[in-house]
């Protein structure tokens, strides 16, 4: 697996841990997450770049989660999917230097490994909404 790969990963689980617990500053979560997950300092300082900056732009994500998720509440959505499309949007607006295929065909392939084979369906259309028709911020 590629370090960005596994960056991507573990900040999804991040992101999850801090969305269950309801928590917005991830900062206090780093060093207790490291602990338990030692890895490459470009791994790592990717996947908190990822964290910090979705949940910076939390907000607005979830705005556009809710536009393009035609009739779903964001509450009713599967944590994982939840986290994996912001994750998914913060990469598509915000670092335009990731190609949009790559970004989406990444999580895709994370989808299919927390979440289920309807789920990408379900990600993917949103995901490709986001990026044909958003203008980056």
């Amino acid at each position: 697996m590629g370090r960005r790969r596994k960056s991507r990963e573990l900040a999804l689980q991040l992101l999850y841990q801090l969305d269950v617990s309801s928590e917005s500053d991830p900062v206090p979560s780093f060093e207790e997450f490291w602990s338990r997950h030692p890895v490459s300092t470009e791994t790592k300082e990717f996947a908190e770049l990822l964290v910090r900056e979705t949940k910076a732009n939390q907000t607005k994500i979830d705005e556009l989660i809710i536009h393009y998720a035609d009739n779903w509440e964001l509450s009713r959505m599967a944590v994982v999917d939840r986290n994996i499309l912001r994750e998914g949007i913060y990469e598509l607006l915000w670092l335009p230097e990731i190609p949009p295929k790559v970004v989406i065909n990444e999580a895709l392939e994370i989808a299919k490994k927390y979440s289920t084979e309807q789920s990408t369906r379900f990600l993917n259309g949103i995901l490709d909404r986001v990026q044909k028709e958003m203008v980056k911020p």
